[in-house]
């Protein structure tokens, strides 16, 4: 390990191709997003176990306690609590994706591993095709609801107006067309860019560290601790918003939704008010 302190760092803005299933190429990237992507799995059917036999350990606690905060975060945006429960499954798993994700990628001994060459493990949100993938299936979510709840041709009003009739609001639909396409964008360079600038910053900081690396990478390594949630969590809040931005105004929906509702996780049912 001492010996990589000394190597100049290897940067690469793309993901590296480690070998091919048939005409598809399988990258580093991919590779630590399945292990993520196993993780998170292990984690949910251990969660599942522990709450049909009743555990009470500080793990079913903290984890029923983010579902809960995050159930209410959601209806509080979303403002409709029945459309916040169908939005919430992808919300969540986005969000919980990004974060295992981000979190192991910092694992110190994953640059150590190679193949052909090539490092092994490569965080799964520093690879554009990812962010990009997720964050477009994020803005189509967005427009399946919009359609749902304002109709085909009630959606296409929000940007496409008679520009001889209002031509202000024709204008507004102009900007609202190229701001969807400027969400994607934002959504994913976003999350890639902070996660990628963060395995740079940790490269370099070795590589100039040298010999004190052990004593200067600790604070860094917590700083993209902080940085991965955070990011995982921003990326949580804008899917519900950009959800929330196609749905109508108050059309009726409020009696039923609101920030007090309550998801009892454990209970698998909703109560009232806030704990």
């Amino acid at each position: 390990m001492n010996l990589l302190l000394f190597a100049a760092p290897h940067v690469s803005i793309g993901p590296e191709t480690l070998f091919h299933v048939g005409p598809f190429a399988v990258t580093n990237a991919q590779v630590l997003g399945m292990v993520g992507g196993a993780v998170i799995l292990s984690l949910a059917f251990g969660l599942v176990r522990a709450i049909r036999r009743g555990s009470r350990s500080r793990f079913v606690y903290g984890a029923t306690g983010l579902f809960e905060n995050l159930y209410d975060t959601t209806v509080e945006v979303i403002g409709d609590r029945n459309v916040a429960r169908k939005v919430l499954p992808l919300a969540i798993t986005l969000f919980i994706f990004f974060l295992v994700n981000n979190w192991l990628a910092l694992l110190p001994f994953l640059n150590a591993i190679t193949y052909d060459g090539h490092a092994l493990f490569r965080g799964a949100a520093a690879d554009m095709n990812t962010t990009f993938a997720l964050a477009l299936i994020t803005i189509i979510t967005a427009q399946v609801w919009a359609i749902k709840k304002r109709g085909f041709i009630g959606n296409a009003r929000r940007y496409i107006v008679n520009p001889f009739r209002d031509p202000l609001h024709a204008f507004e639909g102009f900007l609202e067309i190229i701001a969807e396409f400027s969400r994607t964008l934002a959504l994913s360079l976003r999350m890639f860019g902070n996660v990628f600038g963060g395995e740079v910053l940790l490269a370099v900081i070795a590589f100039l560290a040298s010999w004190g690396a052990p004593l200067a990478l600790p604070l860094f390594y917590v700083l993209e601790l902080f940085v991965g949630a955070v990011q995982a969590y921003v990326f949580y809040m804008l899917t519900i918003a950009f959800i929330s931005l196609g749905l109508p105004g108050n059309d009726g929906h409020g009696s039923d939704a609101g920030p007090t509702d309550h998801m009892d996780i454990t209970e698998g049912k909703a109560a009232h008010g806030r704990p």
